[in-house]
């Protein structure tokens, strides 16, 4: 089972809805993971849907396989840029390859980039005390392990 197979068929079925493909895993064993996102929240029917039209295109016969589709939750990391996109003007959590923890209002994003607005404590010159400095880090998708948004109670 490919998974490029598997993401062909889903995004043919997804083209004309406000839903969208964010990933697909096929692990050894025949295990099919589809998750889907959408920018109002995704209804279950439409989970159910894809399932049925993605089982539909393929053969049981040939291979056994265990399909799943679900949609992006709330504590997911955020894998495309459109996700980026419905996130934008809230609070996230980012960890750079580099290993360092940014957390800040995701400001814009765009197909390569996004922009966090970070607030951190700095000393600076001549002060006694630390002081709250806000700025803007601009980051490629590549140079992060992943970002999160932060649920806030």
């Amino acid at each position: 089972m490919e998974r490029e197979e598997i993401k062909i068929i889903a995004e043919e079925f997804l083209k004309d809805s406000s839903d969208y493909l964010v990933d697909v895993t096929v692990s050894p064993g025949g295990t099919i993971t589809v998750e889907i996102d959408n920018d109002n929240g995704v209804n279950i029917d439409n989970c159910v849907e894809l399932s049925r039209h993605i089982e539909s295109r393929l053969d049981r016969d040939a291979e056994d396989f265990e399909l799943t589709v679900t949609s992006a939750g709330l504590t997911s990391p955020l894998k495309t840029p459109r996700q980026y996109r419905k996130y934008e003007g809230k609070e996230v959590e980012v960890l750079t390859r580099k290993g360092e923890k940014l957390k800040g209002t995701l400001k814009a994003s765009t197909g390569e980039t996004f922009t966090i607005e970070v607030t951190k404590m700095v000393k600076l010159e001549g002060a006694k005390r630390k002081t709250a400095v806000t700025e803007e880090q601009t980051l490629s998708y590549d140079e992060i392990k992943h970002t999160k948004y932060v649920i806030k109670f």
